[in-house]
């Protein structure tokens, strides 16, 4: 660790330019969008029967889910599911799925 910190601040000192490191800035939605991965492939990339959820636009996903809640979307299981999150945990959720590229 201390090796690191010294080589980082000897690249620093160079001049040298250092990529900067990737940040999960919606960590919560990452954590909160994993129970999805059951039916909706992992990162929303399903592998066919359910829908895909990877790419979607942001609203379209809150917009389905806050219907899914209201139980006014047509639905076998997603109306319980819905219900158990918050309106923030599902806006975070939805900007999970709609961060991650299409394969």
């Amino acid at each position: 660790m201390i090796r690191a910190g010294i080589t980082y601040a000897a690249l620093l000192l160079a001049g040298a330019s250092i990529p900067a490191l990737a940040v999960d800035n919606n960590i919560n939605g990452r954590n909160w969008a994993a129970t999805c991965t059951g039916c909706h492939g992992t990162n929303g990339h399903s592998e066919g029967g359910m829908p895909l959820l990877a790419g979607l636009d942001k609203a379209y996903i809150v917009n389905a889910m806050k219907e899914f809640k209201a139980g006014t979307r047509p639905a076998t299981v997603m109306h319980q599911h819905a219900k158990g999150y918050s309106d923030e945990q599902i806006e975070r959720i939805a900007e999970f799925f709609a961060a991650q590229p299409l394969k």
